[in-house]
C-alpha cells in the first residue's frame, strides 16, 4: 500500500525493459536468428547503461 505512488527509479525502469528484450531475443531465436541477435544487443546496450548507473 505504501509503495502504490512511489516512483521506480531509472535503474529499475532499465532492469525492466533488459528482462523483456531478453525475453523477446529467447522467443525469437527459434524462428528468426537476426532479430533474435538486434533484440540480443539491445538489451546489452541497456546491460550497459545499467553498469554505468551502478558505478555511481
Amino acid at each position: 500500500m505504501f509503495g502504490l505512488f512511489k516512483k521506480k527509479s531509472e535503474k529499475e525502469i532499465l532492469q525492466k525493459e533488459y528482462e523483456k528484450l531478453m525475453n523477446e531475443a529467447y522467443k525469437l531465436s527459434t524462428t528468426n536468428r537476426k532479430a533474435s541477435d538486434d533484440k540480443t544487443y539491445e538489451a546489452e546496450q541497456i546491460a550497459k547503461k545499467i553498469d554505468a548507473l551502478n558505478k555511481f
